[in-house]
């Protein structure tokens, strides 16, 4: 028998620590390895049982985000069921979650837009647990979520930022609910309870009550990464762990030097420059004369006589002049901008 699994992934957030790329579109949307965030995290659920039928809950911002999501989803996943939801106002986890409740009913999975894992999602349809929680190992995990579990993976309790280490799951931002109208009872408590931090309903309240309620729930360790696109430095580390293995397209070129791993789309055009490594170019670029390295290059840029390191540079930007060879430019710069 069909189940129709709902996954819900909020992105409705102001992005604020990736500006100034989210002045101009979703945080998703900004690329690393080669393609927009949300495709390696849409990526994730190919591992998903068949025996599931999916649909999927956007979460979106009142701004950019209700405008280009379903336009990026409508143009790059056309086969997919996809619902929208706008949070207009920044209420926390929780209640973005709750904006979606009329759609969950049955199972659920509910994953953070900026959070990309190595796992396997095949076993959902057997799972027994009412509830799982990603999770991975840390040495430090004070400056995290964690959960709470015994020997044998069932949890007890989830605690926000620990103030001791013996507790060293960290919960990665990827749950899965056999009941999403349990979670939704769950949540409705909570707000009905107030419980909130720093003025905000955070999901891992929800699952305390859920769990004191009587939920059975377990953790589920995460495999090689768990990825995070959420500020610039954490993009472009993203980038780098995502290129590794890649092999060199062919693209336009003229006395070019590569250093792997590196990504360049076949439409661009590179001359007298030294590529890598740790560098990804969008569609459309052209480069020449100059130093690339550990940088994301996003569609129909041009880079002119420049040495770049560590640098994230939006669409249709301009840079020409920057950096030089012992003192490359570190540039953050969003669309549509010229750098000389």
């Amino acid at each position: 028998m069909t189940q129709t699994l709902k996954i819900v992934i909020p992105m409705a957030g102001w992005g604020t620590r990736m500006r100034p790329h989210t002045w101009s579109k979703p945080k998703p949307l900004v690329s690393v390895a080669g393609k927009a965030s949300l495709d390696h995290l849409m990526d994730t659920f190919d591992t998903l049982p068949d025996s599931f039928a999916v649909e999927y809950i956007f979460i979106v911002g009142p701004h950019l985000g209700e405008t280009q999501i379903p336009a990026y989803i409508a143009a790059h996943y056309p086969e997919i069921t996809a619902h929208y939801v706008v949070q207009s106002e920044m209420k926390g986890q929780s209640h973005a979650i709750y904006l979606t409740k009329e759609y969950l009913d049955g199972p659920m999975m509910m994953i953070f837009s900026d959070t990309l894992i190595e796992t396997d999602f095949s076993f959902l349809d057997e799972e027994k647990a009412d509830l799982v929680a990603w999770v991975k190992p840390v040495p430090d995990p004070r400056r995290f979520g964690v959960a709470v579990a015994d020997t044998e993976g069932k949890i007890s309790h989830l605690v926000e930022k620990p103030e001791s280490m013996e507790n060293n799951l960290v919960l990665v931002g990827c749950y899965y609910f056999k009941e999403g109208a349990n979670l939704v009872s769950a949540i409705e408590e909570q707000i009905e309870r107030n419980v909130m931090l720093k003025n905000e309903y955070f999901l891992a309240d929800a699952i305390n009550i859920m769990l004191k309620h009587g939920t059975e729930g377990r953790v589920e360790e995460v495999g090689d990464y768990w990825l995070d696109t959420g500020t610039i430095d954490a993009t472009l580390e993203t980038n780098k762990k995502l290129l590794e293995g890649s092999k060199v397209g062919k693209f336009e070129s003229e006395n070019v030097e590569i250093i792997p791993p590196i990504f360049v789309h076949p439409s661009v055009k590179i001359s007298n420059s030294k590529i890598g490594p740790n560098v990804s170019i969008a569609a459309d670029c052209e480069i020449n004369d100059s130093q690339i390295e550990n940088s994301i290059i996003e569609a129909k840029t041009k880079i002119h006589a420049s040495v770049l390191k560590d640098s994230l540079i939006g669409k249709q930007v301009q840079v020409e002049g920057c950096g030089g060879v012992e003192h490359p430019a570190s540039l953050n710069i969003g669309d549509n901008s010229w750098v000389k």
